[in-house]
């Protein structure tokens, strides 16, 4: 087991950069923060480089941290943890980690979710959550999303980045290749061609767009679709969050199979 105590130690200031997503992406790794997502990681079978722990994450994990390899785990100071911790209050527990091979082959058959332009993390993890407890195949991000390496939207996955495959891809490539593989593809859109989401009945397979939080579904993405489906709203909120309109059509579509 190794120990550093000071900030200004080599290593820390090295994964300290791996916050920006330019080094995250230059070295393939990423920081998870708190015990559930390093041992949703582990459980996932990920490539953990590092395990850094503090005098409270020895207390509280102690036992755990016992029964993992010597060689990734490192006791830091308070003052350390808390210069890598992007949280509020430090959770005593943190993990280096290395990022899968993205390269995955796209099986057009299931049920996917789309995201174009999604640029609020919260809104990305959360709707890649929902899509997890909805049993979808997988989750396409197209470009202008967040990165599903940040810390907020690592936060509010909880984990299910490691349930269910979440691939990059420019949209308007991937679309006619559900089309192709006779997998309806919906857009999300309020407009007179729109139809309300409860008219969507029978659903098996399907890839549904949502789009970002104030511009909506890309004009040429709702030119691609199969049909464009709306929420209707009955009180005065002039429209939805974006992963709760996810949510609901989500599990509207699953009650239909």
């Amino acid at each position: 087991m190794k120990e550093i105590l000071s900030t200004k130690n080599a290593a820390i200031k090295k994964f300290k950069k791996l916050h920006k997503k330019k080094y995250r992406d230059e070295r393939q790794q990423y920081i998870i923060e708190g015990f559930h997502l390093l041992e949703e990681a582990i459980k996932a079978q990920v490539q953990v480089e590092w395990i850094l722990y503090n005098q409270r994450g020895k207390i509280e994990w102690g036992a755990w941290l016992a029964a993992q390899p010597e060689e990734q785990l490192i006791f830091v100071s308070d003052d350390v943890l808390e210069s890598l911790s992007e949280l509020p209050t430090p959770q005593g527990i943190l993990a280096i980690v290395q990022m899968p091979n993205n390269e995955k082959n796209i099986d057009f058959s299931g049920r996917w979710l789309l995201l174009d332009n999604v640029q609020d993390p919260g809104n990305v993890g959360t709707m890649i959550r929902t899509a997890d407890a909805a049993g979808l195949s997988g989750i396409i991000l197209g470009e202008g999303c967040a990165d599903i390496y940040n810390t907020k939207v690592l936060r509010a996955m909880q984990g299910s980045n490691y349930h269910l495959p979440i691939i990059r891809q420019i949209l308007s490539d991937i679309i006619p290749k559900f089309k192709q593989a006779h997998i309806p593809v919906y857009g999300t859109e309020l407009n007179p061609e729109a139809i309300a989401y409860s008219d969507v009945t029978d659903v098996k397979e399907y890839a549904l767009i949502l789009g970002n939080e104030g511009q909506g579904v890309g004009k040429e993405l709702l030119e691609l679709t199969d049909q464009n489906i709306y929420i209707p709203i009955s009180g005065d909120a002039e429209s939805l969050n974006v992963a709760i309109a996810a949510g609901i059509i989500m599990f509207h579509f699953e009650l239909q199979r």
